[in-house]
């Protein structure tokens, strides 16, 4: 196991997964017990099966974003350390199963070669951040939520405000007033604005499924994208002082703000913001703002033979985007398990074929995206 150790270029990430190994050896050796060491494992994405010995392993895509490369990276992991089946989830992860526990740091270390994570991807804390998956393409929003969800990721990833709170915490960015990320079914929900010129959120609060569902409340019909992250950080510092910690069924914050009332709540979340160091986070949006990358490969041309079955599918499956000439493919994936044969030929595909990206959706399917709208009958065949 020595190995990865120097082969990971962040210390940060490197002392983490280092950490899990000598957890997992205090652990083997009786010297930690199950609930001490469940709660460290859990916040690394490392979760227990029934079977006995082996673990799940959920791996964190922020909005559900991957590359060529990262998908490549996650089938070598699947292949080498588990059964090379892949689990699309509803907060737009990938799970493998039947991990050997002693496994998981060299794993996770190979992940990270390409910029994958396990951190945070269960436990009590802030949880995979989702956002609509045709965020950046969809031809009704006012802007792309994408990098507004990636900063939000950065941000509260090991912070320790969010590391070891009552229960955990679901946040979700939609791409428009149709909130396709379903916001009113999280703890925090976020829908795209723009007011007198300056773009913002509307916030929804306190949602949540479960034994007793509950539609979010709106927490402010504008705040200022500079703000969103302060504010979630007042919200998530309340939840972490006054949440239910004995009744784990009863520490979700739809049930402090039940306990405290609205107005208590966020009179408490403006106090708490207050005392943080900053008021505002500027949020960079550049990385996202490029071009549409040329395909590696000149995309062969093909007949399509049978013409009803073409629209129907496009029909089904094709997506228009709001750039011009361009249009997203849809795939189902039923259950949203598939394989690593299926995944690394889809890889391929949209590192030469497509801009060398695909997401993951929420109801566990795949879109590819900025797909020339003239080259479908390639992809149909594909």
């Amino acid at each position: 196991m020595q190995s990865f150790r120097t082969e990971i270029e962040d210390p940060i990430v490197q002392k983490d997964i280092i950490d899990l190994e000598k957890k997992i050896a205090l652990f083997r050796d009786g010297k930690i017990d199950d609930e001490r060491f469940r709660s460290l494992r859990l916040a690394r994405g490392v979760y227990g099966q029934r079977q006995e010995g082996v673990q799940m392993i959920r791996i964190k895509l922020p909005f559900g974003k991957v590359t060529s490369q990262q998908l490549h990276r996650i089938c070598k992991v699947s292949d080498e350390y588990s059964t090379g089946r892949l689990h699309i989830t509803t907060r737009q992860d990938i799970q493998i199963h039947y991990v050997s526990l002693d496994k998981t740091p060299e794993l996770w270390a190979e992940l990270e070669k390409d910029d994958v994570t396990l951190r945070e991807a269960c436990g009590n804390t802030v949880r995979n951040i989702t956002a609509s998956e045709t965020a950046g393409i969809d031809s009704d929003e006012p802007f792309d939520v994408s990098p507004y969800a990636h900063a939000m990721f950065q941000f509260f990833l090991r912070n320790p405000v969010c590391q070891e709170m009552g229960r955990k915490f679901k946040i979700a960015f939609s791409s428009s007033d149709k909130d396709t990320a379903l916001s009113y079914l999280h703890d925090l929900g976020f829908i795209p604005k723009i007011v007198n010129g300056e773009r913002g959120f509307k916030v929804m609060l306190g949602g949540g499924l479960g034994s007793q569902p509950q539609h979010a409340e709106l927490l402010s019909e504008f705040i200022p994208v500079n703000q969103i992250i302060p504010t979630t950080e007042g919200v998530l510092r309340i939840f972490d002082r006054y949440g239910e910690r004995a009744k784990r069924l009863k520490a979700r914050m739809k049930f402090l703000i039940k306990d405290l009332g609205k107005d208590e709540f966020l009179r408490l979340v403006e106090e708490e913001k207050k005392a943080l160091s900053y008021k505002t986070v500027e949020i960079d949006t550049n990385a996202f703002d490029v071009e549409i990358p040329t395909p590696l490969l000149e995309v062969p041309k093909v007949t399509v033979e049978d013409t009803n079955a073409f629209e129907a599918w496009k029909k089904s499956n094709v997506i228009p985007q709001k750039q011009a000439g361009y249009v997203a493919i849809g795939i189902k994936v039923h259950l949203g398990d598939f394989y690593t044969d299926k995944a690394r030929a889809l890889a391929d595909l949209i590192k030469n074929y497509a801009a060398n990206e695909l997401r993951f959706s929420l109801r566990q399917n795949i879109i590819i995206r900025h797909v020339k709208e003239e080259n479908l009958p390639f992809f149909i065949k594909n």
